[in-house]
């Protein structure tokens, strides 16, 4: 790239820092006050040094008066210049230069024109130079020509894809009704829905028993501690305390120490349910026939704010529910799953679950646009597991609980510890319509953020208003120019007889 009076050019693609000069005003994309510093004889030959051609402000070629000869271009120090800083703006500046109107900040298209009406502001409101954008401030939206525009696509993408011209609604109000089928056995005996699902009311969550460990038979008596309960071993009566009472244990210890249900080791003997848990239970798997039950869940919504309401099963009177399973494709409204079919969906191993036990979320997702019938608005299912299978300490899911009765009018219990797939039903949702208020101050934060906002109320003042030229004054400032043969200064309201520029070099460089 050329040298520019002495200072090279920055090259493309690099930032220029916030306190680092620009290079003096001459033809370049996005320079603010070129068509007021270098317009005459001296500015095509600048521009014909950097191969930008003669080109005028509408793009054509100026034609070049016969008149006017073509000066070569000479240093000249505009009066009141700092040299320092005129050195900073690339050295030497072309004759025949002198200062003219040009808006702070504005590309030239927004500086009003000599002695006539100001235009309105053109679109280039940011300041570039060679194609390259300030470091600090300058750049905003605007790279190099021809690049992305994130701030424009920003605004694009708020207003169609995120819908900001809604009104939106989330956590819709929801019901859900649920309901297990199917039978299974195990070692002893065959289980129905109402033995292996807790709890039987049906709701958004409940469980599915897959294994047990029972102890039956138990009654109000002594035994001895189970052997898993701290400081529950002892050798002799003296390491049992009568009366102490055990968080952890199974009941009141009386002070004794009795061998245990099997095995050399002793325990301190305790006032309770007996025999214990870990001294009689006996294991039974359910999980044989688990993989086929079937589990109708029944969900329906409502937004209030929309007056909007929907289920999740198709409206049909020909028994529908009875004849068909859930297919995303071609049942979407029978909410009829099997067991198995959540738990694959889920990513987990049937077996391994139904062993230890584990949660499972069923999620049904209700996200509407209301712009659309009602017809759009479809339930979205997604399956995953809720517990941490991963922590040793803490995986599985299990629960007690016991069936009484009286043998010979002794009050008998059977105490169960139960293993189970729990399934939690959740929903969410959020529903969208359009609305006049969101979109109006979307629309105006939109077009603000990419420069437009100022742009127009720019126009509007200086184009329709009485009192345009009262705006341009406060907004515009005009600097004196210099004389191009004597150098001395004229007023600024006698007509140059040459292109100007301005006569700040520290504001320019500051741009």
């Amino acid at each position: 790239m050329q040298a520019l009076a002495g200072v090279p050019l920055p090259q493309a693609g690099t930032r220029l820092g916030p306190l680092e000069p620009l290079p003096w005003p001459v033809k370049a994309p996005g320079n603010p006050c070129y068509f007021g510093v270098a317009r005459g004889a001296a500015g095509r030959a600048w521009r014909h040094r950097l191969g930008a051609g003669s080109e005028g402000r509408g793009g054509a070629p100026r034609p070049r008066p016969r008149s006017s000869p073509s000066p070569r271009p000479a240093p000249l120090e505009p009066s009141g210049a700092d040299p320092q800083d005129q050195q900073s703006l690339g050295g030497s500046w072309p004759a025949g230069a002198r200062s003219g109107v040009c808006a702070h900040g504005r590309s030239p298209a927004q500086a009003p024109r000599r002695g006539g009406r100001s235009p309105a502001p053109g679109p280039g409101l940011l300041v570039r130079v060679l194609g390259l954008r300030d470091a600090q401030g300058g750049g905003g939206e605007e790279s190099a020509p021809g690049g992305p525009v994130p701030h424009r696509a920003a605004a694009h993408l708020a207003l169609l894809c995120v819908k900001s011209y809604q009104e939106s609604e989330t956590g819709p109000e929801s019901s859900i009704i649920s309901k297990v089928k199917g039978i299974t056995t195990s070692e002893h005996k065959v289980w129905d829905v109402e033995e292996y699902v807790k709890p039987p009311e049906g709701g958004s969550v409940f469980s599915i028993i897959t294994r047990i460990e029972a102890t039956p038979f138990q009654t109000l008596g002594t035994c001895p501690e189970s052997i898993r309960v701290p400081n529950a071993a002892c050798r002799s009566d003296d390491d049992c305390t009568a009366g102490e009472l055990d968080m952890l244990g199974n009941g009141l210890r009386t002070g004794r120490c009795l061998p245990y249900y099997h095995g050399s080791a002793k325990t301190c003997e305790v006032s309770g349910w007996c025999p214990v848990e870990d001294g009689a239970s006996v294991s039974q798997f359910l999980g044989k026939m688990a993989p086929n039950f079937t589990i109708l869940i029944k969900n329906s919504i409502h937004y209030p704010k929309f007056q909007f309401s929907k289920g999740n099963i198709a409206n049909r009177k020909d028994n529908y529910l009875k004849r068909c399973t859930f297919n995303e494709v071609s049942d979407l409204y029978c909410p009829i799953f099997k067991l198995g079919f959540i738990v694959e969906q889920a990513g987990e191993n049937f077996s391994e679950l139904a062993h230890k036990g584990g949660v499972i979320g069923v999620i049904i997702n209700w996200d509407c646009d209301l712009d659309l019938s009602a017809s759009a608005c479809n339930p979205k299912y997604s399956f995953r597991r809720l517990d941490p299978k991963h922590v040793p300490a803490s995986s599985g899911y299990n629960f007690r609980f016991a069936k009484y009765y009286k043998v010979n009018g002794t009050t008998t219990r059977t105490l169960i510890k139960a293993y189970g797939i729990r399934i939690d039903i959740i929903v969410h949702g959020q529903a969208g319509k359009f609305s006049l208020i969101p979109t109006i101050i979307n629309l105006a934060t939109a077009l603000t953020s990419i420069g437009v906002g100022s742009f127009l109320c720019d126009w509007i003042l200086l184009t329709f208003m009485n009192k345009n030229k009262v705006y341009s004054h406060k907004k515009f400032d005009k600097m004196d120019s210099l004389d191009q043969s004597a150098g001395k200064r004229v007023p600024a309201s006698e007509p140059p007889q040459q292109d100007s520029m301005p006569t700040d070099p520290k504001g320019l460089a500051q741009l």
